[in-house]
């Protein structure tokens, strides 16, 4: 994964995504898996979309918070269950897939072109924003996964910056893919009030993803004057990675590619490209 690949040339350029990937380890919970039915069957037939199989997956997760924009670095990296009040199996969830530090490398290299800082962690693990889409995509466990952390602060700006940064990874066998979900208030799951603000504020990010790409952005960065909006997202580490996913996509216009009802709210997934 250098920028210097001879097969560079050949790919065909992937589209960037971002999924909203549900609560906690659902897949493996009884009840909450046919809760996201619709998920685990886009999730699963997600690859289609794809120019052909990545050599590897850059994931920016909104499970992953840093004082500088950093990069897992493991060969094998292990697993972190961030998250509690499960079932005592969902702790023992394995997802093997190899890591790459070479991507981690490249990663760097264009952060650093574009002078933007950046650190690497060689001990972290696949967040459940992680291997929860990976191992529907590929149970496999058989495309390499690296992760790029938030940035402490969630400047919308400085995260659209840095997936214009990133965008050359889409030519040489990448799939950027941001994590996180369009609602995400933990007291408001499962409530019926929360039905037509999870709705209001999708209306807001679908509008702003499938304008023209320089009202996007704008729009994207103005997020907090969409209706609900913090209602929607008291903290903003799941949407944030969106952001990332919209600098990566450049002049490519977004569309939705599913909308989820879990939860008693709307959880939507875009693809720009």
């Amino acid at each position: 994964m250098t920028h210097s690949m001879a097969e560079k040339s050949t790919l065909d350029s992937f589209p960037t995504f971002f999924v909203s990937h549900g609560g906690g380890p659902w897949p493996w919970v009884d009840g909450m898996r046919q809760q996201f039915a619709r998920t685990e069957r886009e999730f699963r037939d997600m690859p289609r979309l794809f120019p052909q199989k990545p050599k590897a997956v850059l994931v920016i997760t909104g499970h992953w918070e840093a004082a500088e924009f950093t990069v897992s670095t493991a060969e094998r990296p292990p697993m972190e269950y961030d998250y509690s009040g499960f079932p005592e199996h969902t702790y023992r969830i394995q997802y093997p897939a190899p890591g790459s530090p070479a991507l981690a490398a490249r990663v760097r290299e264009l952060l650093g072109d574009a002078g933007i800082a950046s650190r690497e962690d060689v001990s972290r693990g696949f967040d459940h924003g992680t291997f929860v889409p990976m191992a529907l995509m590929y149970p496999e466990a058989d495309v390499p996964v690296v992760m790029l952390s938030l940035k402490a602060g969630y400047d919308a700006a400085e995260h659209i910056r840095l997936g214009r940064a990133l965008a050359p990874l889409r030519s040489e066998g990448v799939l950027i893919m941001g994590s996180g979900l369009t609602y995400h208030n933990m007291r408001g799951f499962g409530r019926s009030e929360s039905t037509p603000v999870a709705a209001a504020f999708e209306h807001y990010l679908n509008e702003a993803v499938t304008a023209d790409p320089a009202i996007r952005d704008d729009r994207l960065v103005r997020w907090q004057q969409a209706p609900g909006a913090r209602l929607a997202h008291p903290r903003e580490d799941h949407l944030v990675p969106l952001m990332v996913i919209a600098g990566a996509a450049g002049k490519d216009v977004g569309h939705r590619v599913f909308v989820d009802q879990a939860m008693s709210v709307a959880m939507a997934s875009y693809q720009f490209g």
